[in-house]
């Protein structure tokens, strides 16, 4: 690039550029020839670059129309090298599948990286597995356990979907420009067979939701709304507990228990 691409804050674009880490991501991530690669905001090709030599039919997203005209032209000796201009939040990724699942990585922009996971999950059965860069709190609440500060509606639902491994701490220096806040790699497998499943995981995140709107009251109140479902499942759970003492497995039995109540009613 002749000019150094200035980092665009609408698009919540911090580059990564610390060569000891890119080093360690690309290890976690293990690109093999022939795996089905999607990289979504590649930005400068920091990570690409090193992705491509593995994998040479990889595919990127990238929002930047600037980028976009950057990575074609840079990497322009790679036929098989996919280019896709676009937001994350409207992609469909079932467009990338082929048969081979997919394998998304990426040094996704904070401001909406919870809102992609979210979108990521809706097409969980295609997906091998993710790795991405996200803000070291937005880390500890993914792989939080019940009891815990960090523990919310972020952990259950991504737990629900999801095996969570966190596996590089990636300080702000390692940035352009440097972020105000610690960042991490997690590495998240969806489960191929979900140690608990929710009859309807609409309802299942309804509850979900409803009960951390208000954390510091019990469950019974925060499901107030609900009450009339939840008659039985006293000797089962406490509703006296609050949301962030349930384990995943607790509130897909709530879940699955008002869901069995409406369906008779």
């Amino acid at each position: 690039m002749k000019k150094e691409h200035q980092a665009r804050k609408r698009f919540g674009q911090n580059f990564l550029i610390d060569q000891q880490v890119i080093s360690q991501i690309i290890s976690a991530i293990g690109p093999k020839i022939d795996d089905n690669l999607i990289e979504i905001g590649p930005g400068t090709a920091a990570l690409t670059e090193h992705l491509i030599k593995r994998c040479p039919n990889m595919s990127v997203l990238e929002l930047d129309r600037d980028l976009v005209k950057f990575l074609g032209t840079k990497f322009a000796d790679y036929p098989d090298f996919k280019i896709h201009s676009g937001d994350a939040l409207d992609v469909d990724f079932t467009q990338f599948y082929d048969g081979r699942d997919l394998r998304l990585v990426g040094n996704l922009p904070y401001n909406i990286s919870t809102p992609i996971l979210f979108h990521l999950l809706q097409v969980g059965h295609l997906i091998k597995d993710m790795h991405f860069m996200l803000q070291r709190e937005v880390v500890d609440r993914l792989g939080a356990s019940p009891g815990s500060k960090t523990y919310g509606r972020l952990s259950v639902m991504i737990q629900y979907h999801c095996q969570v491994m966190p596996i590089i701490p990636v300080p702000p220096e390692s940035f352009r420009p440097a972020p105000k806040v610690q960042s991490a790699v997690v590495r998240l497998k969806p489960h191929r067979q979900k140690p608990f499943i929710a009859d309807n995981e609409i309802l299942f995140s309804q509850v979900v939701n409803l009960s951390f709107q208000q954390r510091r009251k019990t469950l019974r109140n925060c499901l107030k709304s609900l009450s009339h479902c939840l008659d039985g499942l006293e000797g089962r759970l406490d509703l006296s507990a609050r949301p962030e003492q349930l384990s995943v497995g607790d509130f897909v039995t709530i879940a699955n228990h008002v869901n069995q109540t409406m369906s008779e009613t």
